[in-house]
């Protein structure tokens, strides 16, 4: 289940439950879980990662951009000069690169779209469990998500929530 069917799903119930637990004078949370999943360490430093991992391939991508641009300054300076064989090879080349340019970077775009969300998913469920250990120890009986109408800031936990993320986040050691 997705991310956004997850919260849906959460605020569904939240709300369908939100009268019966008000009327037993229960306990209330609220958590911004947008906030949650901008400022969590764990989802920082997933981003981190995916930015080392897709750099090598970014800056590529980037080059051939440049040597792109330069073969086409190139053409349209030397294209009266040269034999129509000449220009259209050279067309044909600017056009195979610049077909290959288009090719890596929608395979670039997609494989990063995917391992974002994968990334984003075990966060995501990392979150969510920080959430409800915390929701169980301070004894409430209801903490509803992100995004809702309005919520009292003293009901509001995303900031012990957020605290405690970054407590029990313990960064990977790097690989020699």
């Amino acid at each position: 289940m997705s991310q956004r069917a997850n919260g849906r799903w959460a605020l569904t119930a939240a709300l369908a439950l939100l009268p019966v637990v008000a009327s037993a004078q229960g306990k209330l949370g609220y958590v911004d879980m947008k906030r949650l999943l901008d400022s969590a360490p764990q989802v920082q430093a997933g981003r981190e990662r995916l930015q080392r991992e897709f750099a090598g391939r970014d800056t590529a991508l980037k080059a051939d951009e440049t040597r792109l641009a330069e073969l086409k300054k190139a053409y349209d300076r030397d294209a009266p000069l040269l034999s129509k064989a000449d220009a259209d090879a050279r067309k044909r080349e600017i056009d195979a690169l610049d077909r290959s340019i288009k090719r890596v970077r929608d395979e670039l775009r997609t494989e990063l779209k995917t391992r974002s969300d994968a990334e984003l998913d075990k966060s995501w469920q990392e979150i969510n469990n920080v959430v409800v250990e915390y929701a169980r120890e301070q004894g409430l009986d209801l903490v509803v998500p992100s995004p809702v109408v309005y919520a009292d800031p003293r009901i509001d936990i995303t900031d012990r929530v957020l605290e405690r993320l970054r407590r029990t986040y313990t960064a990977p050691t790097p690989k020699p």
